[in-house]
């Protein structure tokens, strides 16, 4: 079995080229259908050469997911830093989760990246300590957006986090799967609709109006 190939500064822009193919043949297939001669092409090198830098199929996809996902997380955390409203910083995670369009910027497809990590992760010790550590950034990140705002309420930050997060995983899974009565725009203001009462935020004004 050949080990993976270190990460170097000469190595590493092509090792992502590889990641971000793989990332791409999973969004399209899944992750079952997504073969190393498939990630190959798509790069524009050798099967020989996928399978130096990370040794095997399952290597290559599960740091194809861990990619994606960190890539999502490191625009998430940058935009997130940009805007100073809860408000505002709580209807971007919303979108994020729930409105596949909101990650046009992010590797196309890569919204339902994280129904293979977490199928993966119920079957392979390795993605799921991944999922925890991710997992657990997401949720931080729900909890410095409420510890940066000035609420009216004891409500606990971490507590919150996991209900939210909770909520929001259970949400994107009906807009995937194209429940009838859950669109994106039903799924947002369900979600919102929570933070506000949970946080004692006044009503969004204007709600996105759903979709028929």
């Amino acid at each position: 079995m050949a080990e993976p190939a270190p990460a170097t500064a000469n190595n590493e822009p092509r090792r992502i080229e590889m990641l971000r193919a793989a990332a791409e043949l999973i969004c399209e297939r899944g992750f079952g259908d997504t073969r190393i001669a498939d990630v190959a092409k798509r790069a524009g090198v050798s099967s020989a050469l996928v399978i130096y830098y990370f040794g095997t199929r399952d290597r290559l996809l599960v740091d194809a997911l861990r990619y994606s996902e960190e890539s999502f997380y490191e625009a998430a955390e940058r935009m997130l830093s940009e805007v100073s409203s809860l408000r505002e910083r709580l209807s971007l995670l919303i979108k994020w989760t729930c409105v596949p369009e909101a990650n046009d910027d992010e590797i196309p497809g890569a919204w339902g990246l994280w129904f293979d990590l977490w199928a993966q992760a119920f079957r392979h010790d390795e993605v799921k300590a991944g999922r925890v550590e991710l997992d657990a950034r997401w949720r931080q990140m729900i909890i410095d957006a409420i510890k940066s705002a000035d609420l009216d309420t004891d409500v606990d930050p971490r507590m919150f986090a996991l209900e939210f997060s909770a909520l929001l995983d259970g949400l994107s899974i009906q807009v995937a799967l194209e429940d009838p009565e859950v669109d994106s725009a039903v799924a947002y203001d369900i979600a919102m609709r929570f933070a506000e009462r949970e946080l004692n935020l006044p009503p969004e004004k204007k709600r996105p109006v759903r979709k028929r």
